[in-house]
């Protein structure tokens, strides 16, 4: 048996719209399966969709019944794994509207080819997972291995969720059960549905910049390939990895014209340059700068993570405590997250006097952190932080 059961992405705000879909699907379950009664089948009855007279309220009805135990929990599993990372980065209304909206899309998919009724969250979370592949194709996800023995390893996004999820469990599932002639229980097109739906969405969200843009979200992944593909064209010239953007001239025109740098490139072009000669002064000035221009720019993970740290060295704590946040969530999976984690921890406890946020750091520091003695300072220090709050 091979299980997902948790990802490196650490929501950077409670996910509350996602632990509330997955309240509403337990208390469902426990109204119609455990407490219901024949009221409880009647009510699955007229709320599960179905595919042959379909009512419209169906359409959304459905996605919060479930067949059985194992139905919920295995639907409750991915919906927690994927969706808090999901809603963290679209905010609570978005994330439900969006969950919702997969859900009616998978149903219509479900209905246009099928007459039986259907109940589940499947459609909806075949959404979100997509969404997540959008987001994140690069954070790993932590796989459970049970079979004469247990262990755990770790598979990136893109292949888990490409791979196994949609090609192995639905594609080439549903065409063996065709050939078999085997009747089966699980809806291939609403899952096929929900995931066409979640990636689509996701991915037009992210290149319109209606959600928040990183360098490793699919679309920063798609336009890096292209860009790529088109250096080809040099006739593989490595020069043009580093050039500037590439000169044209017209033709009976004037001479060559050098295609000048936006103000953002220039900048990040001043920080590389600057720590490339040590002089990591010029590199922060030119960096704060940069954030002037657009808050969201983060640099490459050795350069943020050396502004940051000389930031904290100068005791300028705000602007140090927020080059780390930008690194932490730019690079989730990196090695260096718990240490600046911790170190994050700290600068809100002993200098910023955010205590709360200093808490939540270090929390999560906890549940990284594999070194003794960075676990044992980060639990001193939530210890001091436990106690102060008593002591007011």
């Amino acid at each position: 048996m091979l299980i997902p059961i948790g990802t490196e992405y650490r929501p950077r705000q409670v996910p509350f719209a996602n632990y509330a879909l997955i309240a509403l699907n337990v208390l469902v379950f426990l109204a119609t399966h455990v407490f219901g009664g024949r009221l409880g089948e009647q009510l699955v009855g007229i709320f599960a969709l179905d595919g042959a007279r379909p009512n419209l309220y169906q359409y959304v009805t459905y996605q919060f019944l479930h067949g059985d135990l194992w139905h919920l929990l295995g639907n409750m599993l991915f919906l927690w794994i994927f969706g808090n990372a999901v809603c963290d980065r679209m905010g609570w209304l978005g994330y439900l509207l969006f969950y919702l909206g997969g859900g009616v899309f998978a149903g219509v998919a479900f209905t246009w080819e099928a007459d039986n009724p259907m109940v589940g969250a499947s459609g909806a979370i075949a959404a979100v997972t997509t969404a997540f592949l959008a987001l994140f194709p690069r954070v790993h996800i932590t796989m459970l291995v049970w079979m004469f023995f247990i262990f755990t390893f770790q598979l990136p996004a893109m292949l888990l969720i490409t791979f196994k999820l949609i090609l192995w469990d639905n594609v080439l599932a549903y065409m063996l059960t065709q050939q078999a002639g085997v009747m089966s229980q699980v809806a291939f097109s609403a899952h096929l549905g929900g995931y066409a739906f979640g990636f689509v969405v996701a991915f037009v969200l992210l290149a319109a910049r209606i959600l928040p843009r990183n360098q490793f979200d699919l679309v920063a992944l798609w336009d890096r390939w292209r860009r790529r593909q088109g250096l080809k064209v040099t006739g593989g010239n490595p020069t043009a990895v580093l050039a500037r953007p590439i000169v044209m001239q017209e033709i009976g025109s004037r001479p060559l014209e050098q295609v000048p740098l936006t103000p953002i490139e220039r900048l990040r072009e001043e920080v590389a340059t600057a720590l490339g000669k040590r002089d990591t002064a010029a590199a922060v000035t030119a960096y704060l700068r940069l954030l002037e221009l657009d808050e969201r720019q983060t640099l490459a993970r050795p350069q943020q993570l050396e502004i940051a740290n000389y930031l904290a060295q100068a005791e300028r704590y705000r602007e140090a405590a927020g080059a780390y946040e930008a690194f932490l969530s730019a690079y989730p999976g990196s090695s260096d997250a718990g240490p600046v984690l911790l170190f994050l921890g700290l600068l809100y406890s002993r200098y910023l006097g955010e205590t709360e946020t200093a808490t939540e750091r270090l929390q999560h520091a906890l549940g990284v952190l594999q070194s003794a003695p960075q676990r044992a300072l980060a639990e001193q220090e939530l210890a001091a932080l436990g106690a102060h709050r008593a002591g007011n």
